[in-house]
Parts: structure tokens; C-alpha cells; sequence
């Protein structure tokens, strides 16, 4: 009796069907891993599990697929700080800004990936991508700015604040703490990484404050868990 052959090895089934999130899961991985210029569709297809031609039945481009990471990712966090710049918001800017930061925890903490995807784009000066970063973080940084000016209006923070500026600190070492705390600081403080984040949030916050109150002096506000 003639032994069959032997069959030959698979490198495994790819799907027919791909979910649209599951593609931007790829690319999002494969993006803070390469870049945006360096990155590949075949790249992204082995990372999503399935052939180049089905990531364009979805989206045309590398370009699109940028696109949709950001409109996936951004317009939760702007309608949370679109609530907290609301002017019939009366609450003191000091609990109203620690609120900012905790949008930007709940919505970012768990998604490293975009944030260095984020930053490197930026920091690359992504040709032809300038527009729909700044169409979505624009937004994002006027309605923090307005909280800050809304602030100096109330006379709660210095009048020679300059709001776009403030933002700027405010926002960035948030981003750092959530990038670099959890892996830096657990072993030293004896903490979780969570637990790191949270202590970082409120320090940063208290040394902000006291550079931007009217008052420095002042009591700060009962700060919520920032999961909370």
C-alpha cells in the first residue's frame, strides 16, 4: 500500500471575515512599533490575522486607518472635557481641573498604544497627517484652555496665567505619569502600578496648583479616585 504524503505544514487559517477593530488593533500596535511611514498593510494583516486585501474593504489607506485610531480614541475624551468647560459649571477650578486630569486617566490609561502612537507622529512631523491630529486634539486643548480662563475670570487662578501654556504642563506630565510611572516607580514606593499612578496624579496636581491659584495658600479640595 502506497503511504500517503505526508501533509505539508500550515502556517495557520486566516479569517474571511476581519472585524474593523480588530484591524485598528493591529495597526495601532504595528504604528507605535514602526511608524506611520514605516509601517506596512502586509505588516498589519499578519499582526490582524488576515490577507492585505481584506484591510481594503474597510479602509483605502495607511492614512485611514490613522484616521479612524483617532476617531476611535478621541471624541469620548472631548465630550467629557466639553462637559467640564461648560461656563454653568460652578464648581472651584481647582476640583474642575483635577477632573480634566481624571478624564484624561479614564479614557487614555489603558492605551498605551495610542498615546505613543500619538506622540511619535507627532514628534515625526507625520507629512500629510498634521491636519487630522490637529482636527482632534485641537478641540481637546480648547476645552481644557477654557476651564484655565474661565478660572482666571472667577479670580481663582493668576491673571498673568497663560492658558494654552498651563494646558500644555498640565496635559503632558499627565500623559508622562500614565507612560512612566507604572514602570519606573512600583518597586521603589511599594506600590501597584495603578496605585504609583494615582499617588503621581495627586503630587503633580498639587504642585500645579500652587503654581497657577491666585491663592497658593488655599486648601485644595477632597480629590475623587481618579477611577472613580
Amino acid at each position: 500500500m502506497t503511504a500517503l504524503p505526508s501533509p505539508r505544514p500550515s502556517r495557520g487559517p486566516k479569517p474571511t471575515k476581519v472585524d474593523p477593530d480588530q484591524i485598528l488593533d493591529a495597526a495601532q500596535t504595528v504604528f507605535a512599533e514602526s511608524g506611520l511611514q514605516a509601517a506596512s498593510l502586509r505588516a498589519i494583516a499578519r499582526r490582524a490575522g488576515c490577507d492585505p486585501a481584506l484591510i481594503y474593504y474597510h479602509f483605502d489607506s495607511k492614512e485611514a486607518l490613522f484616521k479612524a485610531l483617532l476617531e476611535r480614541r478621541f471624541p469620548p475624551l472631548l465630550l467629557e472635557l466639553k462637559r467640564l468647560a461648560d461656563p454653568a459649571d460652578l464648581r472651584p477650578a481647582s476640583a474642575r481641573l483635577w477632573d480634566v486630569l481624571r478624564a484624561y486617566h479614564g479614557h487614555l490609561k489603558d492605551d498605551p498604544g495610542i498615546r505613543s502612537l500619538i506622540r511619535g507622529e507627532i514628534v515625526r512631523g507625520a507629512e500629510g497627517l498634521s491636519e487630522p491630529i490637529e482636527a482632534q486634539l485641537r478641540p481637546i486643548v480648547m476645552a481644557v484652555r477654557d476651564v484655565l480662563q474661565q478660572g482666571i475670570a472667577r479670580q481663582e487662578l493668576r491673571p498673568d496665567l497663560q492658558p494654552l501654556l498651563a494646558t500644555f504642563f498640565l496635559v503632558r506630565m499627565q500623559l508622562e505619569i500614565l507612560d512612566l510611572l507604572p514602570a519606573v516607580l512600583p518597586r521603589l514606593m511599594h506600590l501597584s502600578p495603578e496605585a504609583t499612578v494615582v499617588t503621581g496624579m495627586r503630587a503633580w496636581f498639587d504642585l500645579f496648583w500652587r503654581g497657577v491659584a491666585l491663592d497658593p495658600s488655599a486648601p485644595l479640595p477632597i480629590l475623587p479616585d481618579p477611577a472613580a
